[in-house]
């Protein structure tokens, strides 16, 4: 998938997550991916995470990716991105107040609760 090449592209933090899932199942299945996204991403903003990607970058570029209206990149971002996000309970919770405009409306439509 398209959006899954970019991001390795833009944030080559992701390259080793990236080899690891063509390495073991001979491919990227972008669902899948996407939950070490998100993994590394709250690593990141809780400060956890010195090697991954600067939480903010990814941010900014799945709002990018987002404002696109792909339809097959729509549904990774909202499904496997933001739908995997930390639930109030869960450390890291508060990266849902830093999303850009796009992710952050998407975000309360299918968690209203947080």
């Amino acid at each position: 998938m398209q959006l899954v090449s970019d991001l390795v592209a833009h944030l080559p933090e992701f390259r080793d997550v990236y080899e690891k899932h063509v390495f073991h199942q001979g491919g990227v299945l972008p669902h899948v991916f996407f939950w070490d996204v998100v993994q590394d991403t709250v690593r990141s903003f809780l400060g956890e995470g010195p090697s991954a990607a600067d939480w903010r970058r990814t941010l900014a570029f799945l709002e990018e990716q987002s404002c696109r209206g792909v339809l097959g990149v729509d549904e990774v971002i909202v499904t496997s991105f933001l739908g995997d996000l930390p639930s109030p309970h869960e450390p890291g919770h508060a990266i849902v107040h830093q999303l850009p405009p796009v992710m952050a409306a998407r975000f309360v439509r299918i968690r209203p609760r947080g």
